[in-house]
C-alpha cells in the first residue's frame, strides 16, 4: 500500500498493530504532525487495543512532533523511529519508557 499522507500512514500503523504486544500498555499518546497535510491526532492504547482520532488531548502521556513527510516514511518503513530521533526529525515530550513502549509496537 502506497503511503502518501498522516491519515494514511495511521491506517497503516493501525493495520500493523499486533495486540498481542501490547499488554501492560496503558497510554495516550499525542501525535503533532507539521506541514501541508498535517493535523493533531490522537493514539489510545488500553486493555490491548489501539484507538487512532484526530484532535487534541488534554493530557496525554507523551507529545510526539513530527514533519508530514517524515511520519509517512516512518510508518511506511523508509525512515526508522532511531534515525528519525537522532536526526531531530522525530521529538517527543514526555516518558521515555512509552517511547521504549511504542517502538516495540511498531509505532516509533
Amino acid at each position: 500500500m502506497a503511503v502518501s499522507t498522516p491519515k494514511e500512514a495511521f491506517e497503516v500503523i493501525r493495520k500493523k498493530f499486533d495486540p498481542s504486544k501490547a499488554a501492560g500498555v496503558d497510554c495516550v499518546v499525542q501525535m503533532n504532525i507539521s506541514g501541508d497535510k498535517g493535523g493533531d491526532w490522537i493514539m489510545i492504547i488500553k486493555d490491548q487495543k489501539l484507538e487512532i482520532k484526530e484532535g487534541v488531548h488534554p493530557s496525554p502521556v507523551i507529545t510526539i512532533k513530527m514533519k508530514d513527510t517524515d511520519w509517512v516514511d516512518m510508518a511506511s518503513g523508509k525512515l526508522s523511529g532511531e534515525r528519525a530521533f537522532m536526526t531531530g526529525k522525530l521529538k517527543f515530550k514526555g516518558d521515555m519508557a512509552t517511547a521504549m513502549k511504542l517502538r516495540g509496537l511498531g509505532i516509533l
